[in-house]
């Protein structure tokens, strides 16, 4: 087998997808707020997620058991998250591209700085719109290095999604969790007052008495 540089490349590609990724925990406390460490809490009175390959939660509802074998194959050793923002043109032209391709992918949206934060930990920067494909971060959309890591993967350039198939709904980057407020005690309603008794009327034909 003759050895080209287009294979070398590939192959480097492809050992960057490998790569050992630390694992990430991420807590969610009872009053909403997020921690991310890479050791196991010992408190489980929090939410807590497991990160996957590349420090990225996989979807909750994403269900890929319709898709063709080869491409479920693939989206399982490669998945493909998408990070994008409000309100930006070259987000919508990213997400075309994945479209176009047929790329099953996951979209997590970036809103503010906490999300921002978890961002730049998970792609090394804080540019949108940005992907993960298995380990590897893409920052910045340029279409042909996009291409040529999907290519590398083993996604295929048209689309062999079934008909109808659709990306799970977007959503923020770190989940949002409302503190939730005891309700206060309703104070109990105050009795009904009692009608002032009228003093009694002298008996007819008697003088009050005033003392002095």
């Amino acid at each position: 087998m003759q050895t080209t540089p287009r294979t070398v490349l590939l192959v480097l590609l492809l050992a960057t997808f490998v790569a050992p990724a630390a694992a990430q925990y991420k807590i969610v406390g009872p009053d909403g707020r997020v921690t991310y460490t890479d050791r196991p809490p010992a408190d489980t009175t929090g939410r807590v997620s497991t990160f996957g390959r590349g420090g990225v939660a996989a979807a909750a509802g994403t269900d890929n058991s319709q898709l063709p074998f080869e491409l479920r194959q693939v989206a399982a050793r490669y998945p493909v998250t998408f990070f994008s923002g409000e309100n930006c043109q070259p987000c919508d032209s990213a997400r075309q591209l994945l479209q176009q391709r047929g790329v099953p992918y996951t979209e997590r949206r970036v809103t503010n700085d906490e999300d921002q934060q978890a961002l730049e930990r998970l792609v090394g920067g804080r540019m949108i719109p940005a992907m993960t494909v298995g380990a590897q971060p893409l920052r910045g959309f340029n279409p042909a290095d996009w291409s040529s890591f999907l290519d590398a993967a083993g996604y295929p350039r048209e689309s062999r999604l079934p008909r109808g198939w659709q990306p799970p709904p977007v959503a923020p980057l770190v989940e949002r969790v409302a503190a939730q407020r005891p309700a206060a005690a309703s104070a109990p309603a105050p009795a009904p007052a009692r009608p002032a008794t009228p003093p009694a009327e002298p008996p007819p034909g008697d003088a009050p008495t005033i003392k002095f």
